[in-house]
């Protein structure tokens, strides 16, 4: 399976709506793909605080420092 491969399936694999065989090739694909798992985590972690409402309170340093890029780009977009 290549890295194409599992994104198009990635939506049903969160929602665990894939054949048991589909399951078994993500699966392996995960394993040897760092990309790929990374991305399937950050996507399920997503959803999972979407779905639950989560507020989710960032760092003030991470804040700040996101402050800052938001801020940088805007003044040289203008």
């Amino acid at each position: 399976m290549t890295c194409k491969e599992f994104l198009a399936l990635l939506d049903d694999m969160i929602d665990d709506s894939v054949t048991a065989e589909a399951r078994a090739e993500l699966d392996a694909h995960l394993g040897r793909c760092a990309h790929c798992e990374v991305i399937f985590n950050t996507t399920r972690k997503t959803i999972e605080i979407y779905r639950s409402h989560e507020i989710y309170e960032l760092p003030a340093t991470l804040r700040d420092r996101l402050h800052a890029a938001i801020m940088a780009r805007c003044k040289k977009a203008c």
